[in-house]
């Protein structure tokens, strides 16, 4: 069973490179698998680099998505630190 979860990038610099190491610090918590998605692109969010390459500024939608559902607080985590605008704001 995957769940996931819509949010928008709330802070100015969208998600750059220290908020996708934050991301990823996250994620690499999970027992399975995170991903962020765009515009049906789909990258490993425990990879900075990949989920840069999204390339998510201000206002953009993205999806959390889990592949576990034992890793929900991962997945709220990660929601809510995008949703806090990456403590930016």
């Amino acid at each position: 069973m995957k769940m996931s979860r819509k949010v928008i990038i709330q802070n100015e610099l969208g998600m750059h490179a220290r908020a996708a190491a934050k991301i990823a610090r996250l994620a690499e918590g999970a027992r399975s698998k995170v991903y962020i998605v765009k515009d049906g692109q789909e990258a490993d969010a425990t990879s900075i680099i990949d989920v840069i390459a999204l390339y998510c500024p201000s206002g953009a939608e993205v999806v959390v998505k889990i592949t576990d559902p034992g890793d929900v607080k991962v997945l709220n985590r990660i929601a809510r630190l995008i949703e806090s605008g990456f403590g930016e704001l």
